[in-house]
Order: structure tokens, then C-alpha cells, then sequence
């Protein structure tokens, strides 16, 4: 199975899941986002490491980093392994001079772990078709999308399921082209969903 490097594009606010954090992923050689939603301490263990935050004690994800260095093994790469009913899986590739080993471990901590151990993010073809957000890049796009952004009273969270419900497919597509638009990955993760479900 090929596997296609990802990298860290942003950590944002759930919308719809309170003191949950949205961790976009984006496919190194493509224009694929893959949203993942992470709880706060996770969120907060990824930005210390990417702002290069030295906290007066080491967080979980330090120990396990020096934990690891004092027994001489070290992390060569995390991959986001699988996606089951909406729940995405990942491993942590080790190594100990001899010998391979893969543990499993929820990605928000396979991430929090690769980035302090400096290794590449790896996921397959086939959660990035599942799960995958396809960013527009044409000029056109971006000036409606910017539009969009700076219209008022857009539609209230709390109803968005049944507007995905009662929209056409044209309106899905323009509202998943307005969420990519404004980055906002998670709502446009449960567009992209309902498309998903029509087709």
C-alpha cells in the first residue's frame, strides 16, 4: 500500500464539539485536507511542540520522548492507519537498532509524539478518498468564497444538519467550496459526509 506524506496546515476550534480542536492534515503533494477532531490537551501538546514552547515540566509526550532516549529506540515515522464508523486509527513506527516495532495509538498522540520526534506523517489512498476535503485553488473561487465570508447572518450551527438534509447537490457542492473557502475543515467534513451518503 503507497503511502502519501501529510503535513501539519492548522489547529483550529471545533465548531460543533466544545473544547474539541480541529487538526488539519494536507497532503504534501496535493490540495487534499484531511480534518481530524482532537481533544484540548492533545491540541495543546501539538502547538507547544510547533511553537517550540519549552513547559517548566515535561508533558506526557516529552516523557515518552525521553523515555524512549534512555532506552535507545527511536520513532521513524507515525501513519494515520485506518478509518472505522468516523474513528481514525494510527500507528507509531519504532525502532531499536535491531528491530521494527508498530504501536497503536490514537493520532492526536502518534502526531504529539512525531513532531517531537521530528518524523514524517504518513497516510494510504484510501482514508484520503474516505476522509479527504479536496481545497479549491481557482481565483474565481476564492473571490466568491471571499463573498460569502463577508456576508452577515450566515445560518445558524445548530440547524446545519437539516440544511445538508434539505439541500440539493448543487447547494452541497457550493457550500462545501464556501467551508473550504473560509477553512473551516470540520464543516465541511460533514458536507462532504452528506454527499457521501447520496452517492
Amino acid at each position: 500500500m503507497d503511502k502519501i506524506k501529510l503535513e501539519i496546515l492548522g489547529l483550529s476550534p471545533s465548531q460543533s464539539q466544545s473544547g474539541s480542536f480541529a487538526l488539519v492534515l494536507g497532503e504534501e503533494y496535493g490540495n487534499r485536507r484531511l480534518p481530524i477532531i482532537i481533544g484540548m490537551f492533545e491540541a495543546q501538546a501539538i502547538a507547544i511542540e510547533i511553537e517550540k514552547i519549552v513547559p517548566n515540566r515535561p508533558m506526557t509526550h516529552d516523557l515518552f520522548k525521553q523515555f524512549a532516549e534512555q532506552f535507545r529506540f527511536t520513532v521513524r515515522e507515525i501513519v494515520i492507519s485506518d478509518l472505522r464508523e468516523g474513528i481514525f486509527f494510527a500507528k507509531i513506527v519504532c525502532f531499536d537498532g535491531v528491530r521494527e516495532t508498530v504501536i497503536d495509538a490514537r493520532p492526536s498522540d502518534a502526531i504529539a509524539i512525531g513532531i517531537r520526534f521530528d518524523v514524517p506523517i504518513y497516510t494510504n489512498e484510501s482514508i484520503l478518498s474516505e476522509a479527504g476535503i479536496t481545497a479549491s485553488g481557482s481565483d474565481e473561487e476564492e473571490e466568491q468564497e471571499e463573498l460569502v465570508r463577508s456576508t452577515p447572518n450566515r445560518p445558524s450551527s445548530r440547524s446545519f444538519g437539516d440544511q445538508l438534509k434539505n439541500a440539493s447537490s448543487e447547494e452541497l457542492q457550493k457550500m462545501l467550496e464556501e467551508a473550504l473557502g473560509n477553512e473551516e475543515y470540520e464543516r465541511a467534513a460533514k458536507i462532504r459526509d452528506e454527499m457521501s451518503k447520496r452517492n
